[in-house]
């Protein structure tokens, strides 16, 4: 019998297509005079977009994306939530480490959390002095009234902060994205458990795992998690709520990076503290304070930090949520490198590529 050949096959040249460029019309805000008198900003009845065919466009978005997201399959930082914390907390990261990898992962189709609007849909946003700072590093004007100032929609707050934070070449957002669990390591002689990453999937897989067979996600490496997923919610205050189903830690407990080890030995009675009633001026002060690494590898900050820890809810001003930002920035920096260390000290550590 003859053995059998192997088959040499050639791919077939892709098909190109040629469009005839002709000279594109030129657009002008500035208004000019039509020859009816009116205004006239472009020659509409001759307007035409330059030619395209459908699947350049498809090339165009689909390897832009899949280069991200295998550039950021290893980052530096993880920020889970892309609310007024969150994007606060990358803004400041961003201006001060441009070397780092920073990914950031939103749930929703539109970032920026309950940050549109002010209290009860209501268009004007107040913040407590002095996140007046914060403000300002933006651009962003507003007026004084004191102890506080009035931004005159929300959404001129968020919409700048996003532009901004979406301007660095080292962060990237994946909107549409969900969290579904966190990425552990166990220190191999203290037994410490610590966080190294984030399991991912898109938000609508897993919002119907119990209507689908199983649907495996993705996973993404990094050092540090900040996880700002605001209060209770479909999937707010997700690894708070994730610490306490894998036991990790007690209630109150911090991580100190510097020292070396939590402040408090027990490991296994985690509970949430459940966000308590509104007292702005108690709740706002706790956040910010309480910004910190609570477990080794994840920071929490913003709302989602009043159910850790049982602290009040703040209401319609939103300056704790800018400066508890601020103040995450400086928490995931200053334990960075400690967790860098360890990570590429373990199993699967590797340098970031």
């Amino acid at each position: 019998m003859t053995p059998p050949t192997i088959l040499q096959t050639q791919a077939p040249e892709m098909e190109s297509f040629v469009f005839e460029h002709k000279a594109l019309p030129q657009i002008s805000l500035k208004s000019t005079s039509s020859k009816d008198g009116g205004v006239s900003f472009a020659d509409w009845e001759n307007f035409k977009f330059a030619p395209i065919r459908e699947s350049t466009v498809s090339r165009a978005m689909t390897k832009r994306y899949f280069n991200d997201l295998d550039k950021y399959t290893e980052s530096d930082i993880v920020i889970i939530g892309a609310g007024s914390a969150g994007l606060s907390a990358a803004y400041v990261l961003g201006k001060n480490r441009p070397d780092l990898k920073i990914a950031i992962i939103e749930a929703s189709v539109s970032p920026g959390g309950g940050c549109w609007l002010g209290g009860q849909l209501f268009s004007a946003m107040v913040l407590r002095k002095p996140a007046d700072q914060f403000l300002t590093s933006l651009g962003i004007e507003f007026e004084d009234e004191g102890d506080y100032v009035v931004v005159k929609h929300a959404a001129l707050f968020m919409s700048t902060l996003l532009s901004k934070v979406l301007e660095f070449p080292n962060i990237k957002l994946f909107n549409a994205t969900a969290v579904e669990d966190l990425i552990t390591r166990r220190d191999e002689t203290s037994g410490e458990l610590r966080i190294a990453g984030v399991v991912t999937n898109w938000t609508l897989v897993a919002l119907n795992h119990d209507t689908q067979s199983c649907m495996d996600p993705n996973t993404i490496n990094c050092n540090v998690v900040l996880s700002t997923t605001g209060h209770d919610g479909p999937f707010g205050a997700f690894s708070a709520k994730r610490l306490e189903e894998i036991g990790k830690p007690p209630r109150g407990a911090s991580y100190d990076s510097s020292k070396g080890k939590n402040e408090s030995s027990s490991t296994s009675s985690f509970e949430l503290g459940g966000m308590r009633g509104l007292d702005m001026n108690k709740a706002e002060d706790a956040i910010v304070k309480g910004t910190r690494e609570i477990v080794p590898g994840l920071v929490i900050a913003g709302m989602e930090l009043a159910e850790v820890d049982g602290s009040n809810r703040m209401g319609p001003t939103f300056g704790a949520m800018a400066l508890s930002g601020v103040k995450a920035a400086e928490s995931v920096l200053n334990a960075l490198e400690t967790r860098k260390k360890q990570n590429e000290s373990c199993y699967g550590g590797i340098p970031l590529q």
